[in-house]
C-alpha cells in the first residue's frame, strides 16, 4: 500500500485531479466528503459546532448552513481554528478506518488522501508521497469568481486566508500544474500515477 497526500488551494483544480487518479485505478479518500458526512444531523460534530457557533449555523431543516459557516470562518481566523479542532480529529479517524478497509481488499493499493489542509494539519508527515495541485493566482481568482459567484475582492480574500501555494511547494514530492489544458493535466496525472505504482511495487 502506498499512501499519497493530494493537496492544493481553493479552486486549484484538486477535485478534477482527484477524479483523474480515481479513473486510473487509485483509491481516493476525500477529506471534504468525510467532513460533509460527519456534520449531518444527529452526529456529535454538528452538535459541537452548534455549541461553539450558535443555532444560526443551522438551516430550518436542521442541516448545517454551510454558506453561513464559511462566511464566518473566512472572516475570523480564531473561528476557523475552532472549527478545525472539531472536524480534523474526526476526519483523520474516519480516513484511517477507510484506509484499513481498502488495504484489506487490496494490499497493493495506491491510496490518495485528498485534503486541502494536508500541510497545515501536518498530516503530510503521515504520507508516503505528497502531490500539490498548483495554479497561478490569476487563474485561481477567475475560477473562484465563476464557481462561487464571488466578487474579485471576495475571491482574493478567500485565497489569502489560506496558506500560499508557493509555501506548500516545499512539502511536495510532485507539483501538478492545472493552469494548463485538460489534456496536459491528464498527461501529468498519468505520469505521476505510473511513478507511484512503481514506488508501491518497490515497497
Amino acid at each position: 500500500m502506498l499512501l499519497v497526500g493530494l493537496t492544493g488551494g481553493i479552486a486549484s483544480g484538486k477535485s478534477l485531479v482527484s477524479s483523474m487518479f480515481q479513473g486510473l485505478g487509485a483509491y481516493v479518500i476525500d477529506a471534504d466528503a468525510i467532513a460533509r458526512d460527519i456534520v449531518k444531523p444527529g452526529f456529535p460534530a454538528l452538535e459541537k459546532i452548534v455549541d461553539e457557533f450558535g443555532s444560526e449555523v443551522l438551516l430550518p431543516d436542521g442541516n448545517l448552513n454551510r454558506r453561513h459557516l464559511a462566511e464566518a470562518i473566512f472572516r475570523d481566523a480564531g473561528k476557523r481554528e475552532t472549527l478545525n479542532a472539531i472536524l480534523h480529529p474526526r476526519i483523520f479517524e474516519e480516513e484511517e478506518r477507510r484506509r484499513k478497509e481498502i488495504v484489506q481488499k487490496d494490499p497493493q493499493a495506491v491510496i490518495i488522501f485528498d485534503a486541502a489542509l494536508l500541510i497545515e494539519t501536518k498530516a503530510y508527515e503521515l504520507m508516503d508521497r505528497v502531490i500539490l495541485v498548483d495554479v497561478d493566482k490569476k487563474t485561481q481568482i477567475s475560477r473562484l469568481v465563476q464557481r462561487d459567484h464571488l466578487t474579485r475582492d471576495d475571491a482574493l480574500k478567500r485565497i489569502e486566508s489560506q496558506m500560499p501555494l508557493r509555501e506548500k511547494r516545499k512539502f511536495a514530492d510532485y507539483i501538478l500544474d492545472t493552469s494548463r489544458s485538460f489534456q496536459q493535466v491528464q498527461e501529468q496525472v498519468e505520469k505521476i500515477f505510473r511513478e507511484l505504482q512503481e514506488v508501491e511495487a518497490g515497497h
